[in-house]
């Protein structure tokens, strides 16, 4: 996110909620739900502690808008799985993203491992900020720009409950 500061910091959801819901085990046929609270993402990460409170005060305030948009939610519209050995998918998964109070298709390509106890779904995806209106934040007054493409990465790994 900063990395012209010479940061390339992780930021991590520590409060989220979902769903992964695979019917007879086809992830085809399956839907997610994901909810994080957008006050709960926090700097991680080899930071010093002064750049650290500032990302996120920057986050927060100017980027998130946290206060007034303290949900990102997202619900899977249409699911197409593909088989790629023994029990293992690569699933696309496109669904309705809320975020900063707009709501946008997005597609996003999901790579997921079926055992009988759990389930673990990664993957990456980009999205652009202007897409959710949000405003790209300048420091050293407008010397240096937060790029509108940002790329996130996601591990899960969830019990599996009932079938």
């Amino acid at each position: 996110m900063l990395s012209a500061f010479g940061h390339n910091p992780t930021i991590a959801v520590g409060e989220f909620s979902g769903e992964l819901t695979i019917p007879g085990g086809d992830p085809g046929a399956g839907s997610l739900q994901f909810r994080a609270d957008a006050a709960s993402l926090s700097v991680t990460g080899d930071v010093k502690e002064k750049d650290r409170a500032e990302i996120e005060r920057v986050m927060h305030r100017d980027v998130l808008e946290s206060a007034a948009y303290p949900q990102i939610t997202f619900a899977s519209r249409h699911v197409a799985a593909e088989e790629t050995g023994g029990n293992q998918y690569r699933v696309r998964v496109g669904g309705a993203l809320e975020l900063h109070g707009i709501t946008r298709d997005e597609e996003v390509t999901v790579y997921l491992t079926l055992s009988e106890e759990q389930a673990r779904a990664y993957g990456e995806f980009a999205l652009l900020q202007s897409n959710y209106a949000i405003r790209p934040v300048s420091f050293a007054g407008g010397a240096l720009k937060l790029k509108d493409e940002l790329r996130f990465s996601f591990d899960f790994v969830m019990d599996r409950t009932g079938s």
